[in-house]
């Protein structure tokens, strides 16, 4: 959900509806300037009204970086948009020619972008793993198809696809 506070959009994080013991129940968030990026804390009191800005999400083919921005098509209506790094943000390493995406945009003006939670992606460089160097699960440097570096367990090989985590960049598991 998007928020519109005094002029800005906010985008909704996190929230939590609270009831202490004594006094009016509150709603706690964790809100993100859709335009900075700043996330900030805010607490609503219940009864408090909240302006909801009007966000088109669609889905969106990604086609191809071209030097000043990221280019995207609708896939109903075969119209194409170009987005900047500043809109596509960490969403840049995750990217594959073809892969869908979601692009929310208010009033004709395109906010931010969505991917899916993971992405399969190949391991395109990485150290060969030495048994017997760890206590534990040790973790190497990888080198993605799109260029970032990830941390993976020693047991995986150059060439092998990995299921990438979009949110944190986090390796999730092995393609077999």
């Amino acid at each position: 959900m998007v928020l519109d506070l005094d002029g800005q959009l906010w985008q909704v994080m996190w929230f939590q509806h609270h009831k202490p013991g004594k006094g009016n129940s509150v709603v706690r968030t964790k809100i993100k300037n859709v335009l900075s990026g700043k996330i900030v804390d805010k607490t609503f009191n219940s009864d408090s009204k909240v302006d909801t800005a009007t966000v088109d999400r669609r889905e969106m083919q990604y086609l191809y970086h071209d030097g000043d921005g990221y280019v995207f098509m609708d896939t109903a209506s075969f119209e194409q948009l170009s987005l900047g790094e500043d809109i596509v943000g960490d969403g840049k390493d995750f990217l594959l020619e073809e892969m869908m995406a979601t692009v929310a945009t208010h009033d004709g003006n395109p906010l931010f972008i969505e991917l899916p939670t993971s992405v399969e992606l190949e391991i395109t460089y990485t150290e060969p793993g030495l048994q017997g160097d760890r206590s534990t699960g040790g973790t190497k440097p990888a080198t993605l198809e799109t260029g970032k570096e990830i941390q993976v367990p020693l047991f995986i090989t150059q060439g092998e696809k990995v299921k990438v985590d979009t949110r944190t960049g986090d390796y999730l598991g092995r393609i077999s």
